[in-house]
Parts: structure tokens; sequence; C-alpha cells
């Protein structure tokens, strides 16, 4: 089974960083990368949903989001940018045969075109509802989901 990164780019809602650990905790994530303004779990609020897995899920801050995700595309992890695009891929479809990342965006705005432009791929989760978007813990939580078990 491959290795499955994710990055979490300026997501600023505390809780759903605490989601996002575990999550990660419960499939086995290799690390979370926490880039921009997103709260690190050090933050006091963090264990309420993250109930301990800050503990178990290795992870490591970088600031900058574009040198986060231009390094691990340097250490040869495939990054895969997850946000409602046009030239995004059907995340169903996607079934990496190697180490990868999922990079998650902000609540509200998601992923900048230039953040974007430094992944490899951006896939997205289609959808049928009114809605024309998912929690970022959600989205993150099912891309991480269908990585480990396409991997």
């Amino acid at each position: 089974m491959s290795e499955v990164h994710i990055v979490a780019i300026n997501v600023r809602s505390v809780l759903n960083v605490g989601a996002l650990f575990r999550t990660a905790d419960a499939l086995g994530i290799e690390k979370i990368w926490i880039t921009g303004y997103t709260p690190t779990p050090d933050h006091p609020r963090m264990k309420k949903t993250s109930l301990g897995a800050e503990a178990t899920v290795p992870w490591e801050q970088v600031v900058d989001p574009i040198e986060c995700l231009d390094r691990l595309r340097a250490s040869g992890i495939r990054v895969y940018g997850l946000e409602l695009a046009e030239d995004a891929s059907d995340l169903a479809m996607i079934a990496p045969s190697g180490p990868c990342a999922i990079v998650v965006g902000n609540e509200v705005e998601g992923l900048s075109r230039m953040q974007m432009d430094h992944c490899d791929e951006i896939v997205m989760i289609p959808q049928v509802g009114t809605k024309e978007s998912l929690n970022v813990a959600i989205a993150g939580s099912i891309a991480m989901w269908q990585f480990k078990k396409g991997t």
C-alpha cells in the first residue's frame, strides 16, 4: 500500500483541522502538512475534534504553501489538488500507484489558481445536490479514503 499525505492550505477552522487528523489516524495517512494560516495541533481547541490523533499522526508545518507543494513533488510524491474546477478529474477514477498527497484548501476560497498550478493533477468529488461544495474536512476525508482504497 502506497503512502498518502494530506496538505491543508489556509484551512481556517481548528475543528476542521482536528477532523482531518482524526480521519488521517483512522486511515493510516503518512503525514499531514500544515501550510499558510492553518492552525497547528498545539492550538488548545484541536483536541475537541482530533481526540488525540494529533499525537499519533506525523505532521509538519511549512508556512509557504508553494514551497510545501514543490518540496513534496521534488521528493517524488505526486500531488493532487482537491478542487471543483473545469479541468478536474473525477476522484473515483484516480488510483495512485506510488506516494501521493491530497491538497485541501480554504473553506470559502478553496485552492488558488497558483496553488493548483503547483499540483500534478486536480481532482474533484462529483456532486449532484444543490450545494456546490462539501465541508473541507468531509471532502478531505472522502479523498483520503479513496486514495487509501486505490493504493
